[in-house]
C-alpha cells in the first residue's frame, strides 16, 4: 500500500496519486502528504487508486478543499474510483465538491454518477 505520488504539473500544478485506502488508518499520513502538496499550489488529487475509503478519508478530502479555497487555489479530484464514487453518491457529496470533481461524467437524467460509472465499466 503505498501513501501516493506527488508530481509537478503544468502552470504550477501538482498531481497526488492515492492508492489503497482513503481510511483512519493513514489519516495522519496522507493528511501530511496532501498540505505539503498543496503548499506547491494547485493540486490534482488522483483518486483511481483507492480502494477504501471512510469518513477520515472524506474529512482529508473536506480540509484539502477549504485550504485550497482558503489559498485561493485550484483543487481538482480526478478518477475517482467505485470505492470513492459509493461513498460520495451515499453522503451527496458530489454537490459539495463541484467542479473540483473532474472525472464524474455528467449521468443520464435519472442516473446517478455511481450508476453511471458502473454502467461504463460493464
Amino acid at each position: 500500500m503505498t501513501a501516493g505520488t506527488v508530481e509537478k504539473k503544468e502552470k504550477a500544478a501538482v498531481a497526488l496519486r492515492l492508492d489503497g485506502a482513503l481510511t483512519i488508518y493513514r489519516a495522519v499520513e496522507l493528511k501530511q502528504q496532501i498540505l505539503t502538496a498543496q503548499a506547491q499550489g494547485a493540486l490534482e488529487i488522483d483518486l483511481s487508486g483507492v480502494t477504501e475509503i471512510d469518513a477520515a478519508g472524506v474529512q482529508l478530502l473536506m480540509l484539502a478543499k477549504r485550504f485550497a479555497s482558503s489559498q485561493q487555489q485550484e483543487l481538482r479530484l480526478v478518477a475517482p474510483g467505485p470505492a470513492v464514487l459509493e461513498l460520495f453518491e451515499l453522503l451527496s457529496l458530489a454537490t459539495y465538491f463541484g467542479d473540483q470533481l473532474g472525472a464524474f461524467d455528467a449521468p443520464a437524467a435519472g442516473t446517478t454518477p455511481f450508476q453511471a460509472r458502473q454502467a461504463n465499466e460493464s
